[in-house]
């Protein structure tokens, strides 16, 4: 099993650079919100290990928000940010990158402050990575290689069917398994069907993601005496925090709106980048903390296979804390429109959606953490849409398939590979095509 990981290299855009790397970005792009992933700069598609990648500018317009607590307004950089979500090593990935796109990603950082035509690329790259606070793919060891050749397997699967469905109608579930098995493995024998095995899992991953799996749990065993003696303290800490929080969720400016708009729904899946200030009191820090902290191990030990709690659409996603834990990026790719993909958290897990967004500055008030918050749902949208950052460039490597679509798609390949199959589950498996 290949295991799924991220990178996020951070850097401050130099004064007067802006508009040149806007430019820049754009040619990128076919047309707005639509990438050339075969580009002169970084052409992703040339990168087989690669699921998603974005640039995007952070050019936060809501850090003026600070001033309804009474404090002075900060005036932080301008980022550039570049996201890739990867199958395998994230250091193995950007060295790729540096062969392969080396002077195009050499154009691009040099808008940013500390970057030379003589800076070492790589090392460069690797100084400025953010590890994200918490981090959730939505099948964990589902390679792009795996996705496309499933989704090559399928076609030529729904291809045969139609071409021999009046020979096929007289067979029973059993004689059509035979008859497709047999057809694949010809497939394959032609060259015009691969299914690669798995890849074997890192042992270094292995022995990490144990002493993870089980380290979270007894970290948490050890402090609980430390915990519930300071349980009635946090209570006290919360309310008085909830009752008095200022709730920022004005309408979004219409040219914002716009600006969104054309960068959405060009295919079934979307990219997402928000970004904001937290709540500035060591308290709210220190609680996102340790509750993204609990994400991560939930997201890397249980929602480890196709759904993030009760919600399936979501291909990836991350939060990374920036500037000393004072601001955070959330950053996602899910399947569907914004509006669904927002209805889906707040009608399923509402809950979740304060624990991961409510110590964040201006969000709807929330009730002992767990309840209100995101129910307030037209403040909870127009909170979240004012947060939310253009895109310069988004890559998808597998556009047009859903994660709902991949799950089957590995189901069909399951079924081929099975060998011991009920007649139920034959009948069920041939449902799928």
């Amino acid at each position: 099993m290949t295991p799924q990981s991220q990178f996020m290299v951070l850097a401050s855009i130099a004064a007067g650079r802006m508009d040149d790397l806007r430019h820049l970005l754009a040619s990128m792009n076919r047309e707005v919100g639509v990438v050339d992933p075969q580009n002169r700069l970084v052409p992703f598609g040339q990168f087989e290990r690669l699921h998603f990648a974005r640039f995007v500018i952070i050019d936060d317009k809501t850090s003026v928000d600070v001033a309804a607590y009474g404090l002075p307004i900060v005036q932080y950089p301008v980022y550039l940010a570049f996201l890739g979500d990867l199958d395998g090593s994230p250091d193995a990935l950007l060295a790729e990158l540096v062969q392969k796109a080396g002077d195009g990603l050499r154009r691009i950082f040099a808008h940013c402050d500390g970057f030379s035509s003589d800076t070492d690329i790589l090392g460069w790259m690797k100084s400025h990575n953010v590890a994200a606070a918490a981090f959730y793919a939505n099948w964990l060891g589902r390679t792009v290689r795996q996705v496309r050749e499933e989704d090559t397997l399928r076609q030529a699967l729904e291809s045969f069917v139609e071409q021999h469905r009046d020979s096929l109608a007289g067979m029973q579930a059993r004689e059509k398994h035979a008859a497709l098995k047999k057809f694949v493995a010809a497939e394959q024998r032609a060259g015009r069907i691969t299914l690669t095995p798995p890849e074997p899992t890192p042992l270094g991953w292995k022995i990490r993601n144990f002493l993870h799996l089980v380290g979270v749990p007894l970290v948490l065993l050890v402090l609980s005496p430390l915990l519930l003696l300071y349980l009635p303290v946090f209570i006290y800490q919360l309310r008085s925090r909830e009752k008095t929080d200022p709730v920022i969720a004005p309408r979004i400016e219409p040219s914002h709106a716009h600006e969104l708009a054309e960068l959405e729904d060009h295919e079934t899946t979307n990219q997402f980048s928000a970004f904001g200030s937290l709540k500035p009191e060591l308290f709210r820090r220190e609680l996102l903390t340790f509750l993204l902290w609990i994400i991560d191990y939930a997201a890397r030990h249980v929602f480890n296979r196709g759904r993030l709690t009760r919600v399936t659409t979501i291909h990836f996603a991350r939060w990374v804390f920036v500037d000393n834990k004072r601001r955070m990026l959330f950053a996602s790719n899910y399947d569907g429109s914004l509006e669904s993909y927002m209805d889906d958290f707040i009608n399923k897990v509402g809950f979740g959606l304060n624990i991961a967004f409510s110590n964040g500055l201006g969000y709807p008030q929330t009730n002992w953490l767990f309840m209100d918050g995101a129910k307030d749902e037209q403040k909870f949208k127009y909170m979240l849409r004012r947060h939310q950052l253009p895109t310069q460039v988004w890559y998808h490597a597998t556009p047009g398939l859903t994660a709902m679509n991949m799950q089957r798609n590995a189901l069909i390949r399951q079924g081929l590979e099975n060998m011991y199959m009920t007649d139920g589950e034959v009948r069920e498996w041939l449902q799928l095509l």
